[in-house]
């Protein structure tokens, strides 16, 4: 579909918004939209942020933290392809929340029903004791508060690669990130009472949530996990497997490493120091098609 298409799509959806789909997304940016806009500003962190590619780099990390709650992981054992398709889930999840952010306000609704519809039916109990969930504990992808941890992760992954691979953020601007990032929580309907109000009060969550119970390692787990980190590749990508397993386990918080088994040795992290150290040096001279997103570029001003 040409760019202009798909502006003239998002006009023709803005005019068929119902009035509950305008008042979701008031809710989730606090203000009045222009559904034919994006919700967030060109010069918000939101999008200086997500508009870089080396966010790819800790994709991995965002969906083994996912997994490390065992209603999550159940959820995406039983109901989806996950084993057998892994870079396609992450790609439809970069894919939706680039959308969200650089698309306009109408796109990012209908990303946003279409996650809905499919998570419609991801129900179901635990086969077995978790953690501290006991066999027979319901799951629903709808419950607020594995909606918000899939958020978290996405936050907190996004922030890494970020200040890993291109630049530190000042305490102000991990702050505003965090309060844009709300909008994005709001528009998948978690209330406001699930979601922290400030970043110092996400920090304390988020503490809470690797050092807490609820976070435990299963078979479900450990099976999606070697999926994505050994996926199966044509041959001349398989050398690449390698690298991004590396990447990935390098870039999990130490406790959740440990807590799925995996070994991170000194020189590791030094050779990961040294793979972040060349990217941040060498990235600002690639050019756009390299370092931004394709929906990022879409968005870039003309002239």
């Amino acid at each position: 579909m040409s760019e202009q298409a798909k502006r003239r799509r998002s006009h023709d959806e803005a005019g068929t918004l119902r009035n509950a789909d305008r008042a979701r997304l008031r809710y989730a940016a606090g203000r009045r939209v222009d559904p034919t806009q994006p919700l967030f500003d060109a010069d918000s962190l939101t999008r200086q942020i997500n508009r870089h590619t080396v966010l790819l780099l800790a994709g991995g990390r965002a969906l083994l933290l996912q997994i490390a709650h065992p209603l999550v992981a159940a959820g995406v054992a039983a109901h989806s392809r996950f084993e057998r398709e892994p870079l396609r889930r992450l790609w439809r999840t970069l894919d939706l929340t680039l959308t969200i952010v650089f698309g306009s306000a109408a796109a990012a609704l209908r990303a946003v029903r279409g996650i809905e519809r499919a998570h419609a039916s991801v129900q179901g109990r635990l086969a077995a004791a978790r953690g501290p969930f006991a066999r027979g504990t319901p799951y629903d992808a709808g419950d607020p508060r594995l909606q918000f941890w899939v958020h978290a992760t996405l936050v907190d992954s996004a922030l890494v690669a970020y200040q890993r691979f291109v630049a530190p953020l000042s305490d102000a601007a991990l702050a505003q990130f965090y309060e844009e990032s709300r909008t994005t929580a709001r528009l998948f309907g978690i209330p406001d009472d699930r979601i922290p109000p400030t970043y110092a009060d996400f920090r304390a969550y988020w503490r809470g949530m690797l050092r807490g119970r609820a976070l435990s390692i299963g078979p479900e787990s450990r099976a999606i996990a070697d999926a994505l980190l050994s996926p199966a590749l044509p041959f001349g990508l398989r050398h690449a497997a390698g690298p991004m397993r590396h990447l990935t386990i390098g870039l999990l918080p130490p406790d959740i490493r440990r807590r799925y088994g995996y070994s991170w040795q000194p020189w590791q992290a030094r050779t990961l120091d040294a793979a972040a150290f060349m990217v941040r040096t060498a990235a600002p001279f690639f050019p756009s098609l390299v370092r931004e997103f394709p929906h990022a570029r879409r968005r870039r001003p003309v002239g």
